[in-house]
C-alpha cells in the first residue's frame, strides 16, 4: 500500500484494515489517537517512521471484513456488539480474577501489579457502563434513524436533543480507556512478564496484549466510522 507520511492514521486503518496489525506491532495508537499523522503518532510512541512505513508498504494481510463504510449502520453496530462487545465482557470477567491471583502471588516482589490491577479495575467497570448506554440507547437510535431514512419518513428526535451529544460522550470515554491501556502497556514494558513470571503471569500479560488489540479495533469502528457516519446521517434527516 502507498503510505504518506502526513495521512492520518485512522485514515490508513479504514482504507487498509490489515494495517491495523502493523500499527498495533509499533504501539502506534490508530483509535483514540487517530487524528494524528502517522509521522506524530511515530513521533509520540517513539518508534522509527522509516521502519513503521517500510512494514506498512509490504504486502498487508488480507483482513475478511465488510467494508464499513458503506454497509448499513444498524449492521455495524450489530457486529460491534457480537464481536466486540461480547469479547470485552468475557475478557473482562475471565481477567479480573486472574489479575487477582496473579497479584496474590507476585504482588510482593512486583508492586507494580497492583496498580495494573485497579487500572484495569476501573477500566472494567467503565467499559461495562459504556457498552450498556451503547446497546441500550446509542446504537438503537442510529437503527432508527437509518431506518426512517430508508423508508423516506422523519425520525422522532430523541430524548438526548442530537446524536452529537452521546457520540461526544463515547469518545471522551474512549479517551479515557485509551489512557488506561497507554499506562498499563507503560507499566508492563510492553507487556514483557520478567524472568520469574509464572505461567499465569504470562498469561495475563498475554490476554492483556490481545485485550488492548481487540479494544482499539473496536474503538476504531466507533471513532472512525460507526460515529462520523451517524452524525453526517442525522444531518440529512433534520
Amino acid at each position: 500500500m502507498t503510505v504518506q507520511v502526513n495521512q492520518a492514521v485512522r485514515e490508513i486503518v479504514t482504507s487498509n484494515p490489515g494495517a491495523a496489525r502493523t500499527l498495533e506491532k509499533f504501539g502506534i495508537d490508530y483509535c483514540c489517537g487517530g487524528e494524528k499523522s502517522l509521522a506524530d503518532a511515530c513521533s509520540f510512541a517513539k518508534v522509527s517512521m522509516e521502519q513503521v512505513v517500510q512494514e506498512l508498504q509490504r504486502p498487508q494481510m488480507q483482513v475478511e471484513e465488510r467494508d464499513w463504510q458503506k454497509a448499513p449502520l444498524a449492521e455495524l453496530a450489530a457486529f460491534i456488539v457480537s464481536k466486540h462487545h461480547v469479547f470485552t465482557r468475557e475478557e473482562i470477567a475471565r481477567l479480573v480474577p486472574l489479575i487477582a491471583k496473579v497479584v496474590g502471588v507476585h504482588g510482593q516482589n512486583h508492586p507494580e501489579l497492583r496498580e495494573i490491577q485497579g487500572l484495569f479495575r476501573g477500566l472494567a467497570d467503565e467499559l461495562t457502563m459504556h457498552m450498556m448506554k451503547e446497546e441500550r440507547m446509542l446504537f438503537p437510535y442510529i437503527a432508527l434513524l437509518e431506518e426512517a431514512l430508508s423508508k423516506g419518513r422523519r425520525p422522532a428526535p430523541p430524548m438526548f436533543g442530537t446524536v452529537q451529544n452521546p457520540v461526544r460522550m463515547m469518545t471522551l470515554e474512549h479517551d479515557s480507556a485509551g489512557d488506561a491501556l497507554r499506562k498499563i502497556r507503560e507499566i508492563t514494558g510492553g507487556y514483557t512478564a520478567p524472568e520469574d513470571a509464572c505461567i499465569s503471569y504470562r498469561t495475563l500479560y498475554r490476554a492483556l496484549l490481545a485485550f488492548e488489540a481487540d479494544l482499539h479495533q473496536h474503538i476504531h469502528l466507533e471513532n472512525n466510522i460507526l460515529f462520523p457516519r451517524a452524525v453526517e446521517l442525522e444531518s440529512r434527516a433534520f
